[in-house]
């Protein structure tokens, strides 16, 4: 009977207004009309009708209606009254057919506000329809660099390319993230299969979501969604039931709930117990249990710089921890299903795992959630994953010495950087660099290349070309006809000299973290912090250093001396301010970056001849990489 119906309903609008003014809220529906009073608008758009979701219809556009409603838009009105009546005969047309008129309603922020239909929204949500038809009118925030707007922008782009209305994310990148996870180019449109698909497996998701007290939670289901479609995918998705999808949620409850976190990472610039020698005392055999560590690498240490350099790490706490550790190594893990093969270091008696590449990270993830006894570290940056914790040295400090050598050698002379890819860490390594050449050198310019678009040789050549001799890469040793390796290198005539490498101490790295785990176990590392774990040390942790030549001038060796020195002491941040940027100022007088900041850095120092490139530049290995530690720069295709 629509007469219980209404008292039913009545009964939850009372107990709304209760709950608001016990909190201090407004009890009513918000006012469009007072919001966009207060905020500058970049106009409306009309969007016609289309289906949209009833749990974002939020408010009324005008006044007039605010006070019959409370804020859940149940009917305030008592029963008996003209309202009443009218809501009793919308619900008994919607039990005998269905209400078919769409509704108006402006869309703000992704929230919808009524203009007319309140009614018929109210009988709607009281039924849990779960979307309504209404022609919308969009009214467009300003494009002003906040994260609310940017945010809101890019769900719209997700919402012109998928058609759906109803997903939605609390934090910036997540649709870009989406969008590698499914497969898509930038600025692809997606098929109607897949709408569909994905429709249908968002919902049922929720449903389990929401049981397992997603409610609780302030992100979205949207977003616990999108931490399951990174280990699990879409396709185990759609083919697990409610029931296995829940028991997925409640394994992952701890990296869905890091989502709400404003500052989910924890970045562990020290070894956490600091004490003198910490990483002298690794050397001294110690009594207790022996540690299992494997290390898994995508490829193999005889044909790539960055696996030797894991591998000559391996071999050094082998051969110094020989008493209390025990490990292994698996190679060519991208050729197998890395899944399997980080399964197998498991199975084989691992109880800690190092993935020493970015692109293993999504595997490393998958196991590390089935395996919460393995404690999983992966080489990376900036990862906000719970049951992981990754590492990477502060190589930007190395950086920034080798910048102020090359700027010292360099005259009047450009200076080339050659980089491999646009991801975390990286973007600061070539503005230290910069900054340390613009410190001894003001006026001399610092040319990038990218050896991930067109090659290494093609790079190097570009550099060449220009008359470049001075040049600084990551990957610069001539094998054969070809050049691999690091350092800041003097090249004439297909000659090279070496004047200053970074050195990635990979070996101290893997032991002070292996003593961490071994002196008070890492698991109660893991308990201290609910947030990621991302370790950055460097210098002054013995992670980083530089190696200077002897060819290099007494004068230019003793400036790199001192400056080591004043970073390891804390004297000297190559990140303080002034700083200036290819688009103008960022950072004035004595302020730093953080290294969050630094981290995130997507942009380039004034003194950088040079860009970072778009997405669809880069080779496949460029492109795998960036879609799991790319800066969101180099995430976008030519349409992002």
């Amino acid at each position: 009977m629509p007469e219980l119906q209404y008292k039913e309903a009545l009964k939850l609008g009372q107990k709304e207004y209760r709950a608001c003014v016990s909190r201090g809220d407004d009890p009513y529906l918000p006012v469009l009309d007072e919001i966009l009073a207060a905020v500058p608008t970049a106009g409306e758009t009309d969007l016609g009708i289309r289906q949209i979701p009833a749990e974002f219809i939020v408010g009324t556009r005008s006044a007039g209606r605010a006070n019959m409603f409370a804020a859940n838009f149940m009917p305030l009105a008592e029963e008996g009254t003209e309202f009443a009546a009218k809501w009793e005969r919308l619900c008994r047309a919607h039990l005998d057919e269905g209400i078919r008129e769409s509704i108006r309603v402006c869309e703000y922020l992704n929230r919808y506000y009524v203009v007319e239909g309140h009614k018929r929204v109210s009988v709607l949500r009281f039924f849990d329809a779960v979307s309504v038809s209404a022609h919308v009118i969009r009214i467009l925030p300003l494009r002003d660099g906040t994260p609310e707007s940017t945010l809101y922008y890019e769900l719209t782009e997700l919402y012109r390319l998928s058609g759906l209305s109803f997903v939605e994310f609390t934090r910036l990148g997540s649709c870009d993230r989406l969008r590698r996870i499914l497969g898509l180019d930038s600025g692809a449109p997606w098929s109607e299969e897949l709408r569909r698909s994905f429709a249908s497996a968002y919902f049922t998701f929720r449903r389990a979501y929401q049981s397992c007290g997603g409610d609780r939670l302030s992100s979205t289901a949207g977003d616990a969604m999108l931490t399951y479609l990174e280990v699990y995918g879409l396709d185990t998705l759609r083919r697990q039931s409610p029931a296995e999808i829940r028991r997925a949620i409640a394994g992952l409850w701890e990296e869905i709930a890091l989502q709400q976190e404003s500052a989910p990472i924890d970045l562990k610039l020290t070894p956490e117990e600091k004490k003198p020698g910490l990483l002298t005392k690794v050397l001294t055999a110690a009594e207790g249990r022996v540690l299992y560590a494997a290390f898994v690498h995508d490829a193999d240490p005889a044909l790539s710089g960055w696996t030797s350099g894991h591998e000559y790490g391996r071999e050094y706490v082998q051969r110094h921890m020989d008493a209390q550790v025990r490990t292994s190594a698996y190679y060519y893990a991208l050729d197998r299903d890395p899944g399997a093969v980080i399964r197998q270091a498991m199975e084989e008696g691992n109880t800690v795992v190092f993935t020493t590449s970015p692109r293993l990270l999504p595997a490393a993830l998958k196991a590390a959630v089935a395996h919460p006894e393995v404690t999983v570290f992966n080489c990376s940056l900036n990862q906000s994953h719970r049951y992981i914790r990754t590492y990477y040295p502060r190589m930007y400090e190395a950086k920034f010495i080798i910048g102020a050598i090359a700027g010292a050698m360099a005259g009047s002379d450009e200076v080339g950087y050659l980089c491999d890819y646009p991801i975390f860490g990286q973007i600061a390594g070539i503005n230290a660099f910069a900054l340390g050449v613009q410190m001894v050198n003001p006026r001399a310019r610092v040319r990038l290349e990218w050896s991930s678009v067109g090659g290494i040789d093609s790079a190097l050549r570009r550099l060449t070309d220009r008359g470049i001799r001075l040049i600084s890469s990551q990957d610069l040793v001539r094998r054969g006809d070809e050049w691999r390796g690091l350092g800041l290198s003097l090249i004439t005539q297909g000659n090279r000299v070496n004047l200053a490498t970074p050195l990635w101490q990979w070996g101290s790295y893997y032991a002070g973290i292996l003593q961490l785990i071994r002196s008070r176990s890492e698991k109660a590392g893991y308990e201290e912090s609910h947030k990621a774990l991302n370790y950055y040390w460097g210098l002054a942790e013995g992670v980083v250093d530089v190696s200077c030549s002897d060819t290099l001038p007494p004068s230019v060796r003793k400036m790199a001396d001192m400056l080591r020195r004043s970073i390891s002491q804390g004297i000297c941040n190559p990140f303080q301010g002034p700083l200036y940027t290819q688009s103008g100022r960022i950072l004035e007088n004595d302020a730093i970056l953080t290294p969050g900041q630094i981290i995130r850095m997507d942009y380039l120092m004034e003194n950088v001849a040079g860009e970072i490139p778009r997405y669809d530049e880069l080779n496949d290995v460029g492109k795998a990489t960036v879609d799991q530690v790319g800066v969101e720069s180099a995430t976008k295709g030519p349409h992002g």
